[in-house]
């Protein structure tokens, strides 16, 4: 069920100057052809490309800080996307089951499949990395961890993890915002550099 998720991002590519050895950058080229002044004329359509000003730091510190929340969201980010990927699949999959007992036992399946993957992988990161985690996954899902959990696996068991994170100072209900809060508006804008290969 989730082996599909091994594969995501990995594309091979000629290195063009940009980080193409990302789990979360996927080259874009489209071609085609286009309309212009009544001639067909070739069109080439690449990845995006974010221009943001040039970043100025007010000392060393505050460049080690950027430098950090760079590292974590490139550690993060493909966990971010592999639980869209999940979260994709498992709707997909309980919309074929017919009845309820059957559709709890899957997820009882899918629950055990997560936590034997990804328990050895949130072991190695760090807090902050955790909290971030949590913030990438709305980005990808526009839900919250909870809300997910509550969905899929109902409200008490939604409410154990949410109480387990709790005892580590995290909240899986933590929102992303990067129309009203400036750090969630620095790792979108870090985010989106990273999924274009930028940084």
């Amino acid at each position: 069920m989730l082996s599909s998720l091994s594969a995501m991002g990995q594309t091979k590519t000629e290195d063009q100057g940009l980080n193409t050895g990302s789990a979360t950058f996927v080259p874009l080229v489209k071609v085609g052809e286009t309309k212009l002044d009544g001639e067909m004329v070739q069109r080439v359509e690449l990845n995006k490309l974010y221009i943001y000003p040039p970043r100025t730091f007010k000392n060393e510190k505050a460049k080690q800080k950027y430098d950090r929340m760079v590292y974590n969201v490139k550690k993060v980010l493909p966990i971010a996307k592999e639980v869209r990927g999940i979260v994709i699949e498992t709707y997909e999959t309980i919309a074929t089951i017919p009845n309820k007992k059957e559709r709890q036992e899957h997820m009882k399946l899918v629950e055990k499949e997560i936590k034997a993957t990804y328990t050895p992988r949130m072991k190695k990161l760090t807090l902050k990395q955790g909290k971030l985690l949590i913030k990438l996954v709305y980005r990808e899902t526009n839900s919250s961890g909870y809300g997910l959990l509550k969905a899929f696996l109902g409200p008490v068991r939604a409410g154990f993890y949410q109480a387990f994170a709790w005892t580590f100072g995290a909240s899986l209900a933590k929102k992303f915002d990067p129309e009203n809060n400036e750090d969630d508006r620095e790792i979108d804008a870090i985010v989106k550099q990273v999924e274009a290969g930028q940084i």
